[in-house]
């Protein structure tokens, strides 16, 4: 069984920075491609960024060129940077990573989340 659990939320004006941290605990393998969506107030979870297993990134448009993922495998963690914040950034963040189980099976593993309000 997998845990993540997500840090580094918090309140910020906009224009501002936040990093936020995911890290995997448990029995398993090994993780591989990691993510992170949102979900801002009264509207459904949307992706943010994907990281895949040879490095390749992701962003969705209302990001890009403002947060970067990434990623330590040797940690068992995901980080995203975010600079730049807007009032729109504000959601509930939630991390997910692949994991391959001590079973060998693969599975989506997601984190509690973690609020991200940016205020004006």
């Amino acid at each position: 069984q997998v845990q993540l659990v997500e840090s580094g939320g918090g309140l910020v004006q906009a224009g501002g920075s936040l990093s936020l941290s995911c890290t995997a605990s448990g029995t398993f393998i090994s993780i591989g491609a990691m993510g992170w969506h949102r979900q801002p107030p009264g509207k459904e979870r949307e992706l943010v960024a994907t990281l895949g297993i040879d490095g390749s990134t992701n962003y969705a448009d209302s990001v890009k060129g403002r947060f970067t993922i990434s990623g330590d495998t040797t940690k068992n963690s995901a980080y995203l940077q975010m600079h730049s914040l807007k009032r729109e950034d504000t959601a509930v963040y939630y991390c997910n990573v692949l994991v391959e189980g001590d079973d060998g099976k693969l599975g989506v593993s997601w984190g509690q989340g973690t609020q991200v309000t940016v205020s004006s």
